[in-house]
């Protein structure tokens, strides 16, 4: 749980809010595997290994390691993960089919999510009946567990089934031995009230826990998956700086941000490892962040305004929680938009002496400069500035 006193949030949230629930929730990675499916992204089973260690440091519940079943590479990087003694369950993932379930039992792989299509506009892209669609998961259910697979079943398209359909297929599941359900939002078209229905409609008619796995093609993925524990999923599917297919998956460190310091709801997420872990993701993957993303930005304690460096002084004046939290330094950066403030402290931290009286002609001149650059003006340009107007 993280520390409140560096939440610096007010008291509205606590009172809109209350009662919340307070138990701890799981939080299910799926970055190797359904981040992986980000558009020209290739990750080798050593990174993906290497990805594995670093999600199981940070304090992740769950890592699904991959689907053996998609190429050489895929079943080695689940086999050397399964291996690798993590503290972190270990998750396959594997389609309504015996083949892809086989490769799981060959792996040792002891859970995994079984996977099938729910709803009528993707049974009909199949050609597959609802009944042959129902056998398939009987089927394929029952031959994990019976080969000792702990078994998640996974409703893909769910959000867009028929609510009869969707009854039949999760009990289906569950008759034949899956122990636990997720609730999947595959093109991130629920809304938040929407995934609190299904997950309420869910544990409503079946006594196991339920999970949700959202994307973002909205821009919902993040309050969608909030609501959804507020409904009641213990479990919260998603990837390391949102990664995924189209618009991505939900963002698993935001969600547990969010959590936490909004919704006083615990993870075991080391927020604190946060930022590191996504800069890892972002390295390996070569997918770069913007500077503005939430949590792990690199411009989310960075100031540049002028106004707001005059209240630098004060973190809770100018920001919603600390920087410790997440593991990041604070900072003042010159350009454009800079006042006699911000001068006053990068000085500083430079360690250069410049009387007050030149302060606002320095000023000046980094604001001419940041605005002939359309960028930022660095410390060592600011030397050569201060240089240049002593010797003036």
């Amino acid at each position: 749980m993280i520390d409140r006193a560096k939440v610096w949030t007010g008291s509205i949230n606590e009172q809109a809010l209350e009662p919340q629930p307070r138990g701890t929730v799981g939080l299910y990675d799926t970055t190797l595997r359904d981040g992986e499916q980000t558009v020209g992204v290739v990750l080798g089973p050593e990174d993906k290994l290497e990805l594995a260690r670093a999600l199981d440091d940070a304090g992740i519940d769950r890592i699904e390691a991959g689907f053996p079943r998609v190429s050489e590479d895929d079943y080695q990087a689940v086999q050397l993960i399964a291996g690798a003694g993590l503290r972190a369950e270990v998750w396959g993932f594997s389609r309504a089919v015996q083949a892809d379930v086989g490769a799981l039992v060959e792996l040792g792989v002891s859970a995994s999510v079984i996977e099938s299509p729910i709803s009528d506009g993707k049974l009909a892209a199949l050609g597959v009946s609802r009944e042959t669609m129902l056998e398939r998961i009987r089927e394929a259910v029952s031959f994990a567990t019976g080969n000792g697979i702990r078994v998640a079943f996974f409703g893909v398209d769910s959000s867009r089934a028929d609510l009869e359909f969707f009854d039949r297929a999760y009990a289906a599941a569950v008759e034949a031995g899956a122990v636990e359900v997720v609730v999947v939002d595959t093109l991130g078209i629920a809304t938040p009230e929407a995934a609190a229905f299904l997950v309420s409609r869910t544990l409503d008619r079946l006594d196991v826990p339920v999970h949700w796995h959202g994307h973002d093609d909205f821009g919902l993925g993040t309050a969608a998956a909030i609501a959804a524990v507020q409904a009641g999923a213990t479990w919260v599917h998603g990837t390391i700086n949102g990664m995924g297919e189209r618009a991505g998956n939900a963002d698993l460190v935001e969600v547990a941000l969010a959590l936490e310091a909004l919704y006083g709801t615990p993870t075991r997420l080391d927020l604190t490892k946060a930022r590191r872990l996504s800069r890892l993701v972002a390295e390996r993957a070569g997918t770069p962040l913007p500077p503005w993303k939430a949590v792990t930005g690199d411009a989310l304690f960075t100031r540049e305004s002028g106004a707001v460096a005059a209240q630098f002084h004060d973190p809770p004046a100018i920001e919603p929680y600390s920087s410790e939290l997440v593991g990041a330094e604070r900072r003042i950066v010159l350009g454009k938009k800079s006042g006699i403030d911000s001068i006053r402290i990068v000085l500083g931290r430079l360690g250069l002496d410049v009387g007050e009286e030149r302060h606002a002609d320095l000023l000046a001149a980094v604001k001419r400069l940041g605005t002939q650059k359309r960028g930022l003006v660095s410390d060592e340009e600011l030397r050569r500035l201060a240089e240049e107007q002593a010797s003036d």
